[in-house]
């Protein structure tokens, strides 16, 4: 791990019954950490934290584009969840909405990731907007935290190899 690096250290909070809020700052300039968020060779090797690998991260970046990404889990089962953009401001803020392909007619998510920086760090703040807070607390007893830790521990990682 590298010396200023901030693992593990990604804050979740529920707001109202129906969102999750994530915020974690990273060393690295918001340009960094927003490429990494969004080119697929990047996504590759950062969203499946430790828990496998990544085999399909495709990005259409574009409003009304869409996005999929896939892994092989450790436990050797797939992971996918895809969704739409729905609005995209370069490095700053993107909505999309996200879905889990493992909970087939499940509505889903919208999720805002906004990119904020000072002093050469990035703040990301993930709002996850759900359709029930049934289904917030389903993800929220997914065991989605740990992963989630890793894959923004790794993201930071790229993130700051790239400055």
């Amino acid at each position: 791990m590298k010396v200023g690096t901030s693992s593990g250290s990604a804050v979740v909070t529920l707001p109202t019954d129906t969102q999750i809020l994530i915020t974690r700052e990273f060393a690295a300039p918001k340009h960094l950490v927003y490429q990494a968020w969004t080119t697929p060779e990047l996504i590759k090797r950062w969203w499946s934290g430790d828990r496998g690998e990544v085999t399909i991260a495709e990005v259409d970046l574009r409003v009304g584009g869409t996005w999929r990404y896939a892994m092989a889990a450790n436990g050797g089962f797939e992971v996918a969840f895809h969704g739409e953009y729905l609005e995209i401001v370069e490095n700053e803020r993107i909505v999309s909405t996200e879905i889990y392909e493992g909970m087939p007619g499940e509505e889903g998510a919208v999720t805002t990731a906004i990119f904020s920086e000072g002093d050469g760090r990035t703040t990301l703040t993930l709002l996850m907007e759900l359709p029930s807070r049934e289904v917030r607390d389903v993800v929220i007893d997914s065991g989605m935290e740990g992963g989630m830790q890793e894959a923004l521990d790794h993201l930071e990682q790229i993130a700051a190899s790239r400055a």
